[in-house]
């Protein structure tokens, strides 16, 4: 399991993952029992910068795909059918594509995000997909407003986050539900440092409530940021083999 989250600013675009690797084991003298879950790393890649069209993709769900890391497959991808001027959303598509025609029923999902120059300006594009449900959506762009938006998406083990950050209602003694007042956070107005300072926020958050639950530890390891902006992409934060 994973955590992954992508926020998207004014000024660029921030991409987190955890590094823990869990697996499922099935007791041998138990085959009716339920799977047991084993951390089997915490040290494995799920964002990734690819430099040549400076785009950042995350993955999360099934991502051990035939007992190989997705690292394997990203690498293979970027060598072998990407094109230096691929745009984004060719990308996206190119990357549906690929894990189709190899694991088309695999509940595997990713965030790509990056920009693209339209006219004189760079403009942010930011996708999920998910290869099973053969899903594209494009999580920045509001389509009833036709503009560009800014906010936060999430995959994985969402359910904290989705406790801190989204509308809770309280049922009343007539059984309507009334929405317990929350202060907003400011996207729009939210500096670069500041979301870099959120993704690594809303991982530690996870990994440290889950710590004190009793449920299997399944967000953990290092956290690994990058940043994408319309100048290109970096880490901020990257494990390092020693």
């Amino acid at each position: 399991m994973s955590l992954i989250v992508t926020i998207y600013v004014p000024s660029g675009i921030v991409m987190a993952s955890d590094s823990r690797q869990t697996v499922f084991i099935q007791m041998q003298n138990a085959p009716n029992a339920t799977p047991i879950p084993i951390v089997s790393s915490d040290y494995v890649n799920k964002t990734f910068l690819i430099s040549k069209n400076n785009i950042g993709v995350s993955a999360f769900g099934e991502t051990f795909l035939g007992g190989i890391p997705m690292d394997f497959y990203i690498q293979k991808f970027e060598e072998e059918i990407l094109q230096i001027d691929d745009t984004v959303e060719k990308v996206v598509d190119k990357l549906l594509m690929f894990f189709k025609e190899s694991y088309p029923n695999a509940d595997t999902s990713f965030h790509v995000a990056g920009y693209e120059k339209e006219g004189k300006s760079s403009v942010p594009y930011v996708y999920h997909i998910n290869i099973k449900r053969n899903e594209k959506i494009r999580l920045n762009f509001s389509y009833e407003m036709k503009k560009v938006v800014y906010g936060a998406s999430w995959g994985g083990e969402g359910d904290i986050l989705n406790e801190i950050l989204n509308p809770v209602y309280l049922k009343d003694p007539f059984g309507n539900y009334n929405q317990i007042p929350k202060s907003p956070i400011l996207w729009d107005a939210m500096p670069l440092q500041d979301a870099i300072d959120f993704a690594v926020y809303a991982i530690r958050t996870t990994i440290d409530t889950m710590r004190f639950q009793a449920r299997p530890k399944t967000v953990g390891g290092p956290i690994d940021v990058l940043l994408i902006t319309k100048d290109g992409g970096k880490f901020i934060r990257k494990k390092e083999i020693k």
